[in-house]
């Protein structure tokens, strides 16, 4: 059975059409963040797609000491603000704390769990218990069936608003995998499935002190997990990603994101017109 989960009045499942859930790695600045989430609304309204801005205010697992990780929470919660009341975007933000959830919680749409907590059971039942979408990023370390585990974290809670992220499989060393059965095991829970196209390029620590990425593999990789029959797409993006302060290796320029919208929602239309079947 395919469950349906309301974001903001954006409804995610497997059988309906393809969402998105996308922005920044990081929030750098005000400009940039605001301008960023401007032109994806934009893009979204001119290719009728739905989407939900991802924010992050803390970039907690960054590789080295010295790289960026934010401008800081207040600063952060009053960008988020305008991009909520003004622009009319729902949010997704992660946290890396328990506690954070109950503080992001007034203008989150979906809490977003990172992929190395996925298995922390305070900070899921944090996240479970406001009540709010739960956007879980599978691990790079687990097998897509164990997320069966994960699931009943939350739902203990008595939450059962729920999306379930691939982000890809470590594969040696400083290096990932997507594994395209994930897509159809994870399914199996009935939750709504997104892929992170983004992250799943990524070549983890593979700049010595930040992680690379490969994104001539993000559109490949895509355009197989949209065949799966899948609810989102989950993508990072910048205006410069040769200028990002995090994570520009795997980033999507952002005058390209019109044709990479353009190209998943026709093969999701194929897809699901078909019921699955090609």
């Amino acid at each position: 059975m395919n469950k349906v989960v309301d974001v903001g009045g954006i409804k995610f499942s497997n059988n309906l059409s393809l969402k998105y859930i996308c922005g920044t790695c990081v929030i750098e600045s005000k400009t940039n963040y605001i301008e960023t989430i401007k032109r994806l609304k934009k893009i979204m309204r001119e290719e009728r797609s739905l989407f939900v801005a991802k924010a992050s205010f803390d970039k907690a697992n960054r590789t080295s000491i010295e790289s960026f990780r934010g401008i800081g929470f207040e600063e952060s919660m009053e960008i988020l603000k305008i991009v909520k009341k003004e622009l009319k975007v729902p949010l997704l933000v992660d946290i890396h704390l328990p506690h954070q959830a109950e503080l992001v919680s007034g203008i989150a749409d979906i809490i977003q769990i990172p992929a190395f907590l996925c298995r922390q059971t305070d900070i899921l039942i944090a996240a479970g218990e406001t009540g709010k979408v739960v956007n879980v990023k599978k691990g790079q370390f687990i097998s897509p069936w164990d997320v069966g585990n994960i699931i009943k974290k939350i739902e203990s809670t008595g939450n059962k608003k729920i999306l379930l992220t691939e982000r890809g499989t470590t594969f040696g060393y400083s290096n990932l995998v997507v594994d395209m059965r994930s897509f159809e095991i994870m399914k199996h829970y009935g939750y709504p499935v997104i892929f992170d196209s983004t992250h799943s390029v990524q070549r983890p620590g593979g700049l010595g002190d930040k992680t690379g990425g490969d994104r001539n593999f993000i559109l490949p990789l895509s355009k197989s997990a949209v065949v799966q029959g899948i609810a989102g797409i989950f993508f990072e993006t910048h205006i410069n990603p040769e200028k990002a302060l995090s994570d520009g290796p795997n980033s999507i320029k952002l005058s390209n994101v019109k044709n990479y919208i353009k190209t998943l929602n026709l093969i999701d239309k194929t897809v699901k017109s078909k019921g699955g079947n090609l």
